[in-house]
């Protein structure tokens, strides 16, 4: 279960003031028409030309689109081909350029968020989301939760046997290594099903990247390259 963590959320310290968020303008990657008016004695025929435009960069926006596109509904990661992780993993490093300098001190990586994907995807949830777990325990829910100023919470929902609701969930402290790394260690994992709620196991910890954040996504790298998408909930 400490392999969890691995999708941690994290909280930057108190950020005194909010630091101005820049991206590069939007560029839009339609082509351009040209149209030339023929006159005649009867009528006006026009020629259209399309024209794209070279070395256009496609816009944040765009690619946010992508990403989402490619990850929604795979139960998180789990129903995607190796070619659909390759792309993911495309399309994440193109985000990846117009992060902001020091998303650790970004007001944007606080919220409720979703876990909608993960390039390993057993790693989030442990043991429940193993192959054999996965049989056993539906995933409903995986939300983590990033709170001023240094918690992060964990939770998975899921019903096993398809009738016997349950929840895990962990409860971590938030530490700044660096502009881009942070480091979560967690509590025991907490387990509710039906009228039991007990914890479990040890304590565990994790190290994150945030390579990109903004109103509606999240990416983040583990120490071991592990790519996770996540979306704001609120």
């Amino acid at each position: 279960m400490a392999s969890l963590a691995v999708f941690s959320t994290f909280r930057g310290p108190e950020i005194p003031k909010l630091e101005a968020l820049l991206f590069p303008s939007k560029s839009s990657n339609s082509p351009i028409t040209l149209s030339y008016p023929l006159r005649s004695r009867q009528k006006i025929t026009r020629i259209y030309a399309s024209i794209s435009s070279p070395g256009v960069r496609t816009s944040p926006d765009d690619l946010v689109a992508s990403i989402l596109s490619r990850v929604t509904k795979t139960d998180r990661g789990v129903l995607l081909t190796q070619e659909g992780h390759k792309e993911v993993a495309e399309v994440a490093q193109q985000l990846q350029k117009y992060c902001v300098d020091k998303p650790v001190k970004c007001p944007l990586i606080f919220g409720e968020w979703d876990v909608l994907y993960c390039s390993v995807p057993t790693s989030p949830g442990g043991g429940y989301r193993s192959a054999i777990g996965r049989l056993v325990f539906k995933t409903n829910e995986m939300i983590q939760v990033v709170e001023a100023p240094d918690t992060v919470n964990n939770m998975v929902s899921f019903s096993a046997f398809g009738f016997l609701d349950g929840e895990v969930s962990l409860k971590g402290k938030l530490r700044v290594l660096d502009d881009k790394w942070i480091q979560v260690v967690f509590e025991p994992p907490e387990l509710k099903v039906g009228a039991l709620d007990f914890k479990y196991g040890g304590e565990s910890e994790v190290k994150l990247e945030i390579t990109y954040v903004d109103e509606k996504i999240r990416l983040g790298k583990g120490s071991r390259g592990s790519l996770f998408v996540f979306q704001r909930r609120k």
